[in-house]
């Protein structure tokens, strides 16, 4: 019975974290947190990282937190927590920053009616070069208007 508990537990902190980085990246990065994550609307530097890389270390760090409760305090539901923070880390990186931005160049020849959805709606984000007016805050799941063209 534990198993099920442990595979809904961790399906749910996935798709929780898509909310939650709508909600990080609409109100806190385009927020009060603007001056961290500006760069990566505007180029104003030299560097392959980017200050709005910071967000990142933040998740990290809450996962690893999960992982260290469920190792040394026994707390058997951090695990799957940690796991779905860790697992859609990597798939937010995946698709973000590897998929979109090309910041490797891997992943380059992708063309289905789902890819193409989501680079419309990160090009419609990213077309507002300040912290006003932006629209598609999520990441793996967006409007389908995207989707029909």
């Amino acid at each position: 019975m534990q198993t099920i508990f442990w595979i809904l537990i961790f399906l749910s902190t996935f798709f929780i974290m898509e909310f939650n980085a709508w909600f990080t990246h609409k109100y806190i990065m385009h927020g009060f947190l603007w001056n961290l994550h500006k760069d990566h609307h505007k180029k104003d530097h030299d560097s392959w990282f980017e200050r709005n890389d910071a967000f990142f270390i933040f998740y990290a760090i809450v996962s690893m937190v999960c992982f260290y409760l469920w190792n040394y305090e026994a707390i058997w539901y951090c695990l799957p927590i940690g796991l779905g923070i860790l697992v859609y880390g990597a798939a937010y990186f995946i698709v973000h920053d590897i998929f979109i931005h090309q910041r490797f160049k891997w992943l380059r020849n992708i063309d289905n009616k789902y890819a193409r959805g989501l680079r419309r709606a990160h090009k419609i984000h990213h077309k507002h070069l300040g912290k006003d007016k932006g629209e598609n805050f999520g990441m793996l799941i967006v409007p389908f208007k995207y989707f029909k063209q």
